[in-house]
């Protein structure tokens, strides 16, 4: 299975705009449809493309014949090697997937193809892929396969392999944009964290517990207790004495306020337990860290 954060990842490049202005400008050169798609995919990856091969589509429409289009999918990814790899399907239409990769992990591949590559459809192959279908016992309108099928595009060998060495050169600038994406979200804060903070910072000075900010943010208290130390590396206690101190640090600029006034502004029911927090944090006593400030002004 994917790793569900390449998955995610994939989504993401998947509606950004440089993949649509690719997509497009990829089609619109070549005439081939163009999808980036999973290491895993269960349906067929073209459906509902605007490039979509209409033969390809009327072949998807029933489990047999789409099971048949499924498995030529699955040999395009058969193996994890790092060249794009070439499929003919019983219809003579070629499909080539190119793979993407993040870092050392393979996360997906662009995939692109339904087209006849190096020899244009005649009525003797259509015949015999005709006889197949009816083996599967696929109840259609022939004349509307042969139709569609007569009409797939027709590429030499030399046009398909650059229009594949182009998206070979797409897939490594996707990479880049893929672990630039990585990298941002592993370090972004979690939104409940985000809430977290500024419920705290609201409320400091209060006898706020565990229990309430994680309500605040809808979250168990297990839970959120993991996901707080993850994402600011400090258990809930510590982080919000670390708040309070800073904010104690500040008001005791101000000569005229004392430490006792100080402690209970900031949230301490104890002086005794703002004084043990302080020395901790600070490294000093609230008054030590007082009687420094002048000589820090003067320097």
């Amino acid at each position: 299975m994917n790793d569900p954060e390449h998955r995610q990842l994939l989504e993401e490049l998947s509606r950004s705009r440089i993949f649509e202005d690719y997509q497009k400008a990829f089609s619109e050169a070549t005439g081939l449809p163009l999808a980036l798609r999973p290491v895993e995919a269960w349906h067929p990856v073209q459906k509902g493309n605007p490039r979509e091969n209409p033969f390809c589509a009327l072949m998807a429409k029933t489990s047999r014949t789409c099971a048949a289009c499924l498995q030529v999918q699955d040999q395009l990814t058969g193996t994890e090697a790092p060249e794009p790899r070439n499929v003919t399907c019983f219809a003579g239409l070629t499909d080539t997937a190119i793979p993407l990769r993040f870092g050392e992990a393979l996360v997906g591949y662009l995939q692109t193809g339904q087209a006849f590559v190096g020899a244009s459809p005649d009525p003797q192959r259509f015949t015999r892929v005709a006889r197949q279908i009816m083996d599967w016992g696929l109840k259609t309108d022939l004349s509307k396969l042969e139709e569609a099928w007569f009409h797939s595009q027709v590429l030499d060998p030399t046009q398909y392999e650059a229009a594949v060495r182009l998206l070979g050169i797409f897939a490594q600038h996707l990479a880049i944009i893929g672990n630039q994406l990585m990298v941002r979200e592993r370090h972004a804060e979690p939104p409940a964290v985000t809430r977290a903070r500024q419920f705290i910072a609201d409320h400091q000075a209060e006898a706020i517990s565990l229990g309430d900010v994680s309500r605040a943010v809808n979250m168990s208290s297990f839970y959120f207790c993991k996901v707080f130390k993850k994402a600011t590396g400090l258990k809930f206690t510590d982080y919000l004495s670390r708040v309070r101190i800073e904010r104690a640090k500040n008001l005791l600029l101000n000569p005229n306020v004392r430490i006792t006034e100080v402690a209970y502004e900031v949230g301490f029911q104890t002086l005794t337990h703002f004084n043990r927090v302080f020395r901790k944090v600070v490294g000093e006593s609230p008054s030590a860290f007082r009687h420094r400030l002048p000589t820090r002004e003067a320097a």
